[in-house]
């Protein structure tokens, strides 16, 4: 049951039987009506007062006296100059009401029909880790509003399946490599007690160290610094172990996949804790000759062009973009080769139709040009792939430091926030009557719920300070807050005895006015949770997500604070309070599943 449609028909009728008009679709659309007039709903009626001969007072009235009489749902009209405000009823506010408590998918688009065909395929990339460190806070954003996207495309109808690239090659990985072999004494995981990603990530660190120590010997010997960085012994000895890995040598290839081992299983548990995950992954070791392969193709089919020193470039100077390294001069790929065969293999294994690659806007022009290429070589979605850019995450100066001293690693980030919220719920007295394991898991709900809110609030575009005090607040536009008010209301109707069923024929027939404009204006804020997930849908915005629900959960509150739902003598208003309150958490939770965030039961 949607309000807006029936008014926005009978307002269609209304100019048809008035002025002999077919309205467009497009001239009946209807705004929420402003604060400061009375009405729910407003309908513009300059597009029809050319039809009317009328001016547009006198155009408002009319169709407000035919809307009156002929709809139902509309109760009384007032006209301001060319606006027509609409008061909509009871009994159209309560069946809507009904609607949205009987439809367990109320907000999300509807599952196909049998025989209506398949939904459209969506892939969508995000995390893409470097095998040789930890995950950090730019992860986190990364991963959180990767993973919330998925969760609005699913619910705006698409399939959608979640992938990983992961960087596991290259001089970064061979660093690590080296420095184990060097400085590691056989350490694994097991012996050092470690996550194996940290673990592996100290011996990037190491390695950095000694590099720098070996330029500084050479520098101070009269090497000029520039020549020093590519004479050092590491260096040197990291791009030979390059080189025997390139070759396939057994050594270097069963270190680096032990290696690797240690961090995917580090990795593992680092994407539980955080609430994520991934139906495909993909590795650039097994990606990069794919590509390789498809650039040769191209060039074969005159698509790109090989130069005097044998390197292969495309030309977009025709797209007002300059020219684009595909393979070196001694064959070795690029990053962008190794994208090119991700997406091959990508499309070798799913019929995707529309294909969204989550990463940090510094890689604007790469994805401007990937679009160029895979267009060029003909995947039908190269074209209007997504870049669903984002900005930098930061903590401010001095609020936490990372074990590397230089990084914010995200299971350390993740720990803090779960004992911060832990610390500030006793604080409060919310863990008074709890077991300890009630407490720590409320603790995690809380604490990760206060994270992803934060971070998924704000418009991805934008650069944002991740501040963890204020994100633990338990008022304000906060993933606490909300995660509190929907606890309050699993309290409310634990305590409800079983409410007489909502007579909702019998209430439109009632003179009496049954609904305050505090649950009507509640019942409006609910029913928009479909027009904002679909909108997310289009804007490829979690934030839109987060926004909504933080005004519901504030119109909520407003109105819980002016009106009792317990105590209310009136059977029928009891109901009535109780159906808003049971769908509100409801929505509430819908809402917060589409940015990967948990309700708890109780607080």
């Amino acid at each position: 049951m949607n309000i807006e449609a029936l008014i926005s028909k009978a307002a269609g009728e209304a100019v048809k039987a008035l002025y002999g008009m077919d309205a467009t679709e497009k001239m009946l659309q209807l705004q929420k009506t402003r604060s400061e007039f009375e009405g729910n709903l407003t309908l513009v009626v300059f597009p029809f007062v050319k039809a009317a001969k009328k001016g547009p007072e006198q155009t408002a009235q009319e169709i407000g006296e035919y809307l009156q009489q002929n709809c139902a749902a509309v109760e009384k009209f007032n006209v301001v100059k060319g606006f027509l405000n609409l008061s909509i009823g009871d009994g159209a506010w309560l069946q809507l009401l009904k609607a949205i408590d009987e439809n367990p998918r109320f907000g999300f688009a509807p599952l196909p029909s049998e025989g209506q065909g398949e939904a459209p395929l969506v892939m969508i990339e995000y995390s893409s880790p470097n095998t040789n460190k930890p995950l950090h806070l730019g992860h986190v954003r990364n991963n959180l509003l990767g993973w919330s996207l998925a969760q609005i495309m699913e619910a705006n109808g698409n399939r959608v399946v979640k992938t990983n690239i992961v960087n596991d090659r290259g001089i970064h990985i061979c660093k690590s490599m080296l420095a184990w072999l060097k400085y590691g004494n056989g350490e694994t995981p097991e012996s050092s007690g470690k996550k194996g990603d940290h673990l592996i990530g100290d011996y990037y660190v190491a390695f950095d160290k000694h590099y720098r120590e070996e330029i500084k010997q050479l520098v101070a010997q009269g090497m000029d610094e520039e020549k020093a960085k590519q004479e050092a012994p590491l260096i040197k000895e990291a791009h030979e172990m390059l080189v025997k890995w390139e070759q396939n040598d057994p050594e270097v290839r069963a270190l680096w996949e032990k290696m690797n081992s240690w961090v995917y299983a580090g990795f593992d548990e680092t994407y539980k804790k955080m609430g994520v995950g991934f139906d495909k992954i993909y590795y650039e070791s097994q990606t990069y000759l794919k590509g390789k392969a498809k650039v040769e193709e191209g060039l074969a089919k005159g698509l790109f062009e090989r130069h005097d020193d044998g390197s292969v470039w495309a030309d977009l100077t025709n797209e007002g973009l300059d020219q684009k390294l595909l393979l070196r001069s001694d064959g070795t790929s690029v990053y962008m080769t190794q994208d090119i065969g991700t997406a091959e293999m990508r499309f070798q294994d799913y019929p995707i139709d529309k294909m969204i690659y989550v990463v940090g806007n510094e890689q604007n022009y790469h994805f401007q040009v990937l679009s160029i290429l895979l267009d060029r070589l003909g995947f039908k979605w190269g074209k209007e792939l997504v870049h669903f850019s984002y900005g930098m995450v930061e903590l401010p100066n001095g609020k936490m430091k990372s074990r590397e001293g230089t990084v914010v690693d995200a299971d350390d980030l993740m720990e803090l926030m779960v004992e911060d919220a832990y610390k500030t719920s006793m604080e409060l007295g919310k863990f008074d009557d709890m077991t300890e394991e009630e407490r720590r898991e409320i603790a995690r709900i809380v604490g990760m719920g206060a994270l992803k809110y934060f971070i998924l609030k704000v418009d991805a575009r934008k650069n944002m300070l991740f501040n963890p005090e204020e994100s633990i607040d338990f008022n304000g536009n906060t993933g606490p807050f909300i995660q509190y008010t929907y606890a309050r209301i699993r309290s409310i109707l634990r305590k409800a005895a079983s409410p007489n069923p909502l007579q909702v024929e019998g209430a439109i027939g009632s003179e009496g006015k049954l609904l305050s404009e505090k649950e009507v204006e509640l019942i409006q804020k609910m029913n928009e949770f479909g027009a904002a997930v679909e909108q997310a849908g289009k804007d490829y915005s979690p934030s839109g997500i987060a926004n909504y629900c933080y005004e519901l959960t504030k119109v909520f509150n407003q109105f819980y604070h002016d009106y009792s739902i317990l105590n209310e003598p009136d059977e029928q208003k009891r109901a009535v309070r109780l159906m808003l309150a049971k769908n509100v958490a409801k929505i509430i939770k819908s809402a917060m599943s589409l940015l990967g965030i948990e309700v708890p039961e109780r607080m």
